[in-house]
């Protein structure tokens, strides 16, 4: 039996961040359009502070394709719509047969308002063996095709 001692005290950003796996290295990516002043790296690479944008309106399709299969015990992602109300879902699934069948990690949608919430930070904690394919799915505006698709952050540990 292992045991251990825990405090009450949390991990500091600088050892949360350091956890962080290293995409540019570990993954090749897939993206249905990205605006050329937001690339994808924008969203995906620490020190980037713009995030990625889509280049055309309506559902766009983020795929992080790992040479080799990762174990994933999180996920971060983070959102920012400041200009228009909208309601985004995105929907997050993996695959360990390289993109032959996906499970699903999690669907939500959130509603955006310039005047009140324009941020939404997510944080997944979960037990995944054996990733080949992590897929996020965003669909800017249920309600229009017209919205564009933004990422401000994804990080995978």
């Amino acid at each position: 039996m292992k045991k251990r001692i825990i405090t009450e005290n949390l991990p500091d950003n600088e050892e949360l961040e350091s956890s962080w796996l290293d995409l540019e290295v570990l993954v090749d990516v897939e993206v249905t359009s990205e605006d050329s002043g937001y690339p994808i790296e924008g969203a995906l690479l620490p020190n980037n502070c713009h995030g990625w944008k889509a280049s055309k309106p309506g559902k766009q399709t983020i795929r992080l394709l790992f040479k080799q299969q990762q174990n994933i015990h999180r996920i971060h992602l983070s959102f920012l719509e400041s200009v228009i109300a909208r309601t985004q879902e995105y929907v997050l699934r993996w695959s360990k047969d390289k993109g032959q069948t996906f499970d699903e990690i999690v669907r939500q949608q959130w509603n955006f308002s310039p005047d009140g919430s324009h941020t939404q930070s997510e944080d997944y904690t979960m037990a995944l063996s054996g990733v080949s394919v992590l897929e996020l799915i965003i669909t800017p505006d249920i309600s229009s095709e017209h919205a564009f698709a933004t990422l401000e952050k994804l990080r995978v540990a």
